[in-house]
């Protein structure tokens, strides 16, 4: 059939958030930069994000991650993030997935024991450190992006709400950070649709009232996320657990904590005066999954305190597949996708 392609795809998820690697069927993107690869895949080929998280192929709680080339000769492969909001520079989640495929798919020929390469996001170089142990890859760690607290407990009329205490990080995104409890959440999978609804109102009520920008990046768009935090519990000492769900967009709650949300904790715990260099926070999940998020170094920047940390998980692969679009079918743009896949089916189907 002259207008069907073919997507190979590895499926995976951390900690429930299911993001879809894509490993072939795709031409090389304009960029000389990683990032600039993600803008011209953003502002001219928006119809691969779309396909990929849309009806019939897929649902907006998922994420899309395309390998491409590394631009930096230190890393092994380039990745470009996609999720139902748009185009993030970095994912906690997305990193912990996409370095598992490339070891899983031979991109990266796996070794027993401690394994550290680098991949390069559009936010720049990622240092990876993967366990491997019989085969099988046990965990990932991966470098979050240096974290910041931009404001500290301020508050604002939220209608339906009333008055909300909240914080601003940025952690790749700008996140606003609320206690859970205050707000009457106890951090159940039952509540999981009061809580969409609920961050939906602050979300809302924030972008409303005002803007951020990055003191380095400048505009990087409204703030987008709300991570609930639950009370915290000490385990041991410099090891902290919480109970933590993320807002994302309209009706969709993470499956996982997140990394940049788990990052964006521990910018305020620093902000806080509650770290000390290597301190852990364990980020559990309304599914009972978790993220680990290390405390590695803090530094002033243009007055802010800026933290370096690290993101522990671990990702499972689900399935392996060579998906079909057909350009006939009415459900699919393929004027916003056809120039750039490179797999096309030219036997009966």
């Amino acid at each position: 059939m002259k207008n069907l392609f073919t997507i190979q795809l590895m499926d995976t998820h951390a900690g429930g958030d299911v993001s879809r690697i894509v490993t072939g069927g795709i031409d090389v993107l304009p960029g000389a930069t990683v990032r600039q690869q993600m803008e011209y895949l953003r502002d001219h080929a928006d119809g691969l994000r779309r396909l990929l998280l849309e009806e019939p192929y897929g649902i907006p709680e998922m994420s899309v991650d395309l390998l491409v080339p590394a631009t930096h000769p230190d890393a092994v492969a380039g990745y470009i993030i996609m999720e139902v909001m748009g185009y993030p520079i970095y994912s906690g989640s997305n990193t912990l997935c996409t370095a598992t495929a490339v070891l899983e798919s031979g991109l990266v020929p796996k070794q027993e024991g401690v394994q550290r390469f680098k991949l390069e996001a559009p936010a720049g170089l990622v240092q990876i450190e993967a366990q491997v142990r019989n085969g099988v890859v046990e965990s990932v760690t991966c470098e979050g992006l240096p974290s910041y607290i931009d404001t500290y407990r301020d508050t604002i009329q939220v209608p339906e709400i009333g008055t909300v205490t909240y914080s601003v990080a940025y952690s790749g995104g700008f996140y606003a950070l609320v206690e859970a409890e205050e707000l009457g959440f106890r951090l159940v999978r039952e509540e999981e649709q009061a809580l969409a609804a609920c961050a939906y109102k602050i979300v809302e009520a924030i972008q409303a009232q005002r803007s951020f920008s990055h003191y380095a990046l400048g505009d990087v768009g409204p703030l987008p996320f709300l991570h609930f935090m639950g009370p915290e519990e000490k385990v041991a000492e410099g090891y902290i657990r919480s109970r933590s769900t993320t807002y994302v967009h309209p009706g969709v709650i993470c499956r996982s904590t997140t990394g940049t949300g788990t990052s964006a904790r521990l910018a305020l715990m620093n902000y806080e005066g509650r770290l000390a260099l290597g301190d852990k926070l364990e980020t559990v999940s309304l599914r009972e999954t978790g993220f680990v998020g290390t405390f590695t170094d803090t530094y002033q920047k243009d007055g802010y305190q800026v933290v370096e940390n690290t993101i522990t998980g671990r990702s499972y692969v689900l399935a392996e597949s060579t998906i079909g679009i057909n350009c006939d079918d009415p459900m699919v743009a393929c004027g916003e996708l056809q120039h750039i896949l490179s797999d096309r089916h030219t036997g009966n189907v």
